[in-house]
């Protein structure tokens, strides 16, 4: 992970400092509103599967309900990673790229379950494999171990 300083807590400036507090308290309100958006969000898959089972056939669910079930799922899930997001921004002063990585990686996923291949141009797909390739591809680097290089010299010997 990368350090960064954007907003840091004590300044030379008074004004910046006034001014980077102020942008965090937003933040944090960001942050409280995220929340409030994850319950929303949980009352809508609480919603839509209700919808969805309550009309005949009762209790019974199209491959349509169960997409737009996942969808709602993965909504609700993207919310809490943008919201890990906005905490580890907060907390640590660490730009979190791997996680924000992975929540890219779900809304694409999401993007590609809930996909009507009837109504979506080829351009589209071969754009969504693209990104999708992207993002694994950064995903994979990131996440892979940092070797040791061939030319630096141990000490110990």
């Amino acid at each position: 992970m990368m350090k960064h300083e954007e907003l840091p807590e004590n300044t030379s400036d008074p004004l910046l400092n006034v001014l980077h507090l102020s942008i965090r308290f937003a933040i944090k309100i960001l942050s409280v509103l995220m929340v409030l958006v994850i319950y929303w969000s949980i009352a809508d898959v609480v919603y839509v599967i209700y919808t969805r089972l309550s009309v005949p056939p009762y209790l019974l669910l199209s491959v349509e309900d169960i997409l737009h079930t996942f969808g709602a799922f993965m909504v609700v899930l993207i919310a809490v990673e943008i919201f890990i997001n906005i905490r580890l921004y907060l907390g640590s002063h660490v730009i979190p790229v791997e996680l924000v990585i992975a929540t890219a990686l779900m809304a694409v996923a999401r993007k590609i379950i809930v996909l009507d291949l009837k109504i979506v141009s080829a351009e589209h797909i071969v754009g969504l494999a693209l990104v999708t390739i992207s993002l694994g591809v950064t995903y994979f680097l990131l996440k892979r171990p940092v070797l040791s290089s061939p030319n630096k010299i141990n000490k110990d010997t």
